[in-house]
């Protein structure tokens, strides 16, 4: 995160893997503001994430690989969206499947 607020300037190329791997929720939001202040400064981003709350940047294009290749995928439609949305909508029932193993 320091890296971010204090080295990244404008006009700039930056790529990104998993930058959200040591940040809570509320400093992946915090990434996510600083991120929005530098593409005002005509900076660009390619990042590979899990992080539903940074594959919710607005009008990113967010792009799935897998084993039938790369897939331009909307928000909504991640995995990383539906499970996370799922295990939030209900914790106790997924903590009730993810333990059940008889």
């Amino acid at each position: 995160m320091s890296l971010v607020l204090n080295r990244f300037g404008g006009n700039s190329l930056y790529v990104l893997d998993e930058p959200e791997a040591a940040l809570s929720p509320t400093r992946q939001m915090t990434l996510m503001v600083r991120i929005n202040e530098l593409v005002k400064q005509n900076c660009q981003f390619i990042i590979a994430t899990h992080s539903p709350i940074l594959l919710a940047y607005p009008d990113a294009d967010i792009f799935t690989l897998d084993e039938n290749g790369i897939k331009l995928t909307q928000y909504e439609e991640t995995e990383h969206y539906i499970v996370t949305r799922q295990f939030l909508n209900n914790p106790q029932k997924m903590i009730r499947y993810l333990f059940d193993s008889d």
